[in-house]
């Protein structure tokens, strides 16, 4: 949470230049691990085959990208300054910093401190690469739709910063508010069938929004979308707990920074195919077919996964049957 707070801080008083702006994104970005210190936090609480809701609902955190698109812009607007933003985002940020440091605490399960070479020895476990390029697809792919759809709304339907930021919030919504649900259906059906589903859906909806039909439909397209890379983030970790119960905060952290890279590559994707083609149409449909690919990974992988650590469609195996499986 300090993390948080002294970029904010900063940009609040000190930033005058685009250049030191890019500091204050940096720093952002450094405080982003406190997602990866929350979701190992939550995990160790509770049992295998609450994972997927669990998860879901601390994952949910990435809900405050509704308030940054919703009213960002309007208090840039009225008062003139992008800094009063970043002052104001202090006093949530304050709040949430006192709430936690009173109430939080970790499980009695807390495993004890990593060391470096552990992160080696997970990186070397194909799963782990699997997982980092599911969730860069559904967490990046939300992250970055988020960042890009009120240029998109801008400059393709016309509307103004404030207007087009409302429509962003709209699709922002879905993927913020549906993350527990894709958790908690991916504990009840299992997230391997969750997320062949869901990733055939963002394939879908993507491939009809490079259409570029009225604004009206592509609303619709893109709120479907983003809940179901939203219900895609909450069901890879339903996955993820059960595979690496041991090294769930180290997992949680390479995860997790795979789908924030995610989140950068896909607005400079869709930006640079944009300016070399003069449409938003081949970007859209570049990313539909990278969700769609996504269903054949896990569709190679899902037996051998079947065959060591999860049950039938993904579901949660009972406690005595949970066994951590060989390095492959």
């Amino acid at each position: 949470m300090l993390l948080t707070m002294v970029p904010l801080v900063w940009g609040w008083k000190f930033v005058d230049s685009l250049s030191e702006l890019y500091i204050v994104a940096l720093l952002l970005g450094v405080a982003g691990a406190s997602f990866a210190a929350a979701l190992p936090l939550a995990s160790r609480w509770y049992p295998p085959q609450y994972q997927g809701l669990a998860m879901g609902i601390a994952g949910a955190g990435n809900s405050g990208t509704v308030f940054t698109t919703l009213f960002a812009n309007r208090i840039a607007q009225h008062y003139g300054s992008w800094e009063v933003v970043f002052g104001l985002a202090l006093i949530p940020i304050a709040i949430v910093f006192i709430t936690f440091s009173l109430l939080a605490k970790d499980s009695p399960t807390q495993p004890s401190p990593r060391k470096l070479a552990d992160y080696g020895a997970v990186l070397k476990q194909r799963d782990t690469w699997m997982f980092c390029i599911l969730y860069s697809v559904t967490f990046g792919g939300f992250v970055g739709m988020s960042n890009y759809l009120t240029i998109f709304f801008n400059t393709e339907y016309g509307l103004s910063p404030v207007r087009a930021a409302d429509f962003t919030t709209i699709c922002v919504i879905a993927g913020s508010f549906f993350r527990p649900v894709g958790g908690w259906l991916a504990d009840k059906i299992g997230g391997i069938r969750m997320l062949m589903v869901l990733y055939g859906v963002v394939g879908i909806m993507l491939a009809a929004v490079s259409a570029l039909p009225p604004l009206s439909v592509i609303t619709v397209l893109l709120f479907v979308g983003m809940m179901a890379l939203g219900m895609g983030n909450g069901s890879v970790f339903q996955l993820v707990p059960q595979r690496f119960q041991k090294e769930i905060g180290i997992i949680t952290g390479i995860v997790g920074a795979a789908g924030g890279l995610g989140g950068y590559f896909l607005p400079k994707i869709l930006g640079n195919l944009k300016l070399s083609t003069g449409s938003y149409t081949p970007g859209f449909l570049i990313l539909s077919g990278i969700a769609l690919s996504c269903i054949v990974l896990i569709f190679i992988v899902q037996k051998s996964w079947k065959k060591t650590w999860i049950g039938s469609g993904g579901k949660a195996l009972d406690q005595s049957s949970l066994q951590n499986p060989a390095v492959s």
